[in-house]
């Protein structure tokens, strides 16, 4: 059950014209009032043919005028208007159930408080089958304002319990986070335009495709400018940015000017200060494609940041953190993937947002790491190999699943069901990505010797999983990756049991090929030769040793003594 609390307005006769009207499609049928502030008496054009909307309004705005009369200063607020709707699935409700309802929502909001005979007037309006409209005029009988502030938490949570109740489908308590919903003329607009999207969607998607960009607001801002939208920064005395609005091109007032959105209004963690947080954890930096030291592509330094989830999320403030920094690596990836797995990243990327966001506020400085593995992968200019994107999309369902459960045990359900949403669509990228892989590993399968010999490695690194390993489709593949590590200097059982470590495999549906993914990213270097590293050291340590501060303090390099010409002692 949706209540939807609508702004105030200040026109009673113009609200009940069109709630005992046919309809913008002619949707209303039989409109009639189900409940009232009083049991009799009541005008009801729906019912009394003699009764007229304009009677009906001026009985519900008595008080009104009372006040206005008295007080010189008129009330223009003062229409409060409350739809209720049942979801598609639930049974029908009577009248008289939709009355108690009524009755039960005024209540929590503040109209008409239990016990209170001098609470605000009001009625409930049915004219269809799933839904009622609650009109109220919020002045008292004894000409006081109702206190409303938080009415719409109140009213949520009376409608959760009316949901359990009547036996209705119970939805998920609210907590604060939400974005707005669309208004009834945004999507009129949208529709007429011809926009798949209201401005202030269309707009949310841009800033955050643009933030993983952005090493600070004023990179964002600049960003979004150069992507063609309206941007409108406020700037104090010292040219400090104190907020900012965006507008969409071609969304005019009728005047003709452009519409700007300030970004709270867009989004809940798209303020200002948010964003300066957010953003603040990623220093500026040279470009990463101008560096000569990198040691590994952006995309596998994106792998190894999310493994800071594992030991970020024992603090709720670096666990917030590190989630959030989580979805601007989805929408990264999903910029950054190849044309035929776009869609469902994006629909992965979308579908997170809700998850990025709590009451918990978030320690960003915690997920530096992570959050500059973001900004490299914006700014790469080269594509993945098929091993390393399908790696990564593996250990972004991974991070996922780890964000879904953390949501679930701080009960925050909205988003740990935004986070299972996510995996639905990442898992499915993941396995697309990974198909074209397995196939090419399984035709280089190794001999049936050597198979036998790894899947003796196989039992004896993750008994517990080494059945359902062993009997995965994609065995002959693990195989072909266990083989080529141990070509590179790699121990087979030490891999199995790092990869295995790094996730548990219980819930895991194919799990040899998770092992693919996570060992072809571990042993992509060979291994190194404990000989080599140690003539290294040596010769570092000789080196350093046979430097010494010459008089004139600079250095001088002696050379090093052997052991022929070593003095006898």
């Amino acid at each position: 059950m949706i209540a939807a609390i609508k702004p105030a307005g200040s026109n009673t006769r113009g609200l009940l014209a069109y709630l005992y009207g046919p309809g913008r499609h002619d949707e209303h049928t039989d409109p009639h009032i189900v409940a009232s502030f009083v049991m009799l008496g009541m005008p009801d054009p729906g019912r009394d043919p003699d009764a007229t909307l304009t009677q009906l309004a001026r009985h519900l705005d008595e008080p009104v005028h009372l006040r206005n009369s008295e007080f010189g200063r008129k009330v223009t607020d003062h229409v409060w208007h409350c739809p209720i709707r049942t979801a598609p699935e639930d049974r029908y409700l009577s009248d008289t159930e939709w009355g108690e309802i009524a009755q039960r929502i005024v209540e929590a909001a503040g109209i008409a408080p239990p016990g209170d005979d001098l609470g605000c007037r009001w009625i409930a309006v049915r004219h269809a089958d799933d839904h009622i409209h609650i009109l109220a005029t919020t002045v008292r009988e004894d000409g006081r304002r109702p206190k409303l502030h938080d009415s719409g938490i109140r009213v949520g949570d009376a409608c959760r319990q009316i949901e359990k109740d009547y036996g209705l489908r119970q939805l998920k308590k609210g907590d604060r986070t939400a974005g707005r919903r669309p208004s009834q003329a945004e999507m009129h607009k949208a529709q007429r335009l011809g926009w798949e999207q209201t401005s202030r969607d269309w707009l949310q998607d841009r800033i955050r495709a643009a933030i993983p960009h952005a090493g600070n607001t004023e990179e964002l801002l600049a960003y979004l400018e150069a992507d063609g939208i309206a941007v409108k920064p406020r700037r104090g005395p010292s040219g400090a940015l104190l907020g900012y609005a965006v507008g969409r091109p071609g969304d005019l007032n009728k005047d003709g000017e452009q519409i700007f959105h300030p970004g709270g209004k867009i989004a809940p963690d798209l303020t200002l200060p948010k964003l300066k947080a957010r953003l603040g954890t990623t220093a500026p930096e040279e470009h990463p494609t101008a560096r000569r030291d990198q040691p590994a592509s952006p995309w596998h330094q994106a792998i190894d940041a999310l493994d800071t989830l594992r030991t970020g999320m024992d603090d709720d403030a670096h666990a917030q953190a590190h989630i959030t920094a989580l979805g601007d690596l989805i929408e990264a990836t999903a910029q950054k993937a190849p044309a035929h797995l776009h869609a469902e990243l994006r629909v992965a990327s979308r579908a997170f947002v809700r998850a990025q966001r709590s009451q918990i506020r978030a320690e960003n400085q915690a997920a530096t790491t992570l959050r500059k593995a973001v900004r490299d992968l914006a700014h790469t200019a080269t594509g993945p190999d098929g091993s390393a994107l399908a790696t990564l999309l593996a250990a972004l369902a991974w991070a996922t699943i780890v964000a879904a459960r953390w949501h679930e045990a701080k009960n925050h359900a909205h988003q740990a069901e935004a986070a299972r949403q996510t995996l639905h669509h990442l898992q499915a990228a993941a396995d697309r990505a990974l198909t074209p892989v397995v196939v090419s590993l399984a035709t280089r399968r190794p001999s049936d010797q050597a198979r036998r010999t790894l899947a003796h490695e196989v039992r004896a690194a993750v008994p517990d999983h080494a059945d359902r390993i062993l009997t995965d489709p994609a065995w002959p593949a693990l195989a072909t990756v266990l083989a080529d590590a141990e070509a590179g200097g790699h121990k087979p059982h030490q891999l199995l049991k790092e990869a295995a470590a790094q996730r548990e495999l219980t819930t895991v549906r194919q799990p040899a090929r998770v092992l693919i993914t996570r060992i072809q990213h571990t042993s992509r270097n060979p291994a190194p030769n404990p000989r080599a590293e140690a003539a290294r050291r040596r010769t570092i340590l000789l080196n350093g040793l046979g430097s010494t501060p010459s008089p004139r303090g600079d250095i001088s390099v002696a050379p090093a003594v052997s052991r022929a010409t070593r003095p006898a002692r």
